[in-house]
């Protein structure tokens, strides 16, 4: 099958499609060493205000920090191109065992810090009415991203504001006991997904602890490396979505 394509196909009595995949980071940094572990050589093209390269079959973006400028990005690039499935995916923090190095696959992308403090608690935007705060992945697709990754599954947390103390990480580790890592930018780049009636998935090479901020701590380097190895082993066949 060709990445170029969405081709029909049936599997196990289920009709299923292979798609064009978007991958949109939030900087440079993530974007070259997703496209320098890709295979074949990167070409470059404008699609609405951001430029996105291409390398192996994936389009890869870098639509800036947090998860306005992500959703912005994303709507962009999926409003010009074909596009039948967008990953958010960059460094992020980790939440125990999840490891530095390591691979998050998000199961449920939720935007962790969307709702309003009360005097019982944060209550979440859902439960204020204000519409929905998290984003379930396709279970086989998150399963499969898994199975090509090596990486853990579970809730990815989007936050606006990065967790720098353990009472904070405390505090969203009891609210959200699966959760595996957290970034800025997963909820955005669902939404936008959303909107545009297109599959989404979320992952995270682990930097850093979720917890008390020591900048030189974090391995930086090996994450965006562990990011490459990720997205090369998600390009090395088309991925199928129902």
């Amino acid at each position: 099958m060709a990445w170029a394509s969405a081709i029909p196909v049936l599997l196990r009595g289920l009709s299923v499609r292979a798609v064009r995949v978007l991958v949109v980071t939030a900087v440079d940094a993530e974007r070259a060493a997703i496209l320098a572990a890709l295979p074949g050589p990167a070409t470059s093209c404008v699609q609405g205000p951001q430029p996105v390269a291409q390398a192996g079959g994936i389009a890869v973006l870098a639509g800036g920090v947090g998860p306005a400028a992500a959703a912005a990005a994303a709507s962009a690039a999926l409003a010009s191109g074909d596009y039948g499935l967008v990953i958010a995916a960059g460094i992020g923090g980790g939440f125990e065992p999840v490891g530095v190095g390591a691979i998050a696959v998000a199961s449920t992308i939720t935007f962790a810090d969307l709702g309003a403090e009360t005097e019982t608690g944060f209550a979440p935007s859902s439960e204020l009415g204000f519409g929905t705060e998290r984003y379930e992945v396709a279970p086989q697709l998150a399963i499969e991203l898994v199975d090509r990754t090596g990486g853990r599954l579970g809730t990815i947390l989007t936050v606006a504001t990065i967790t720098g103390t353990a009472a904070t990480a405390h505090e969203l580790r009891g609210r959200f006991p699966d959760a595996v890592a957290e970034g800025m930018e997963g909820a955005g780049v669902a939404a936008a997904a959303t909107l545009h009636g297109v599959a989404f998935a979320e992952l995270r090479a682990i930097s850093n602890p979720v917890g008390p901020r020591d900048r030189d701590a974090w391995r930086i380097p090996d994450a965006l490396a562990a990011l490459g190895r990720a997205l090369a082993a998600i390009a090395c066949a088309p991925l199928e979505v129902r």
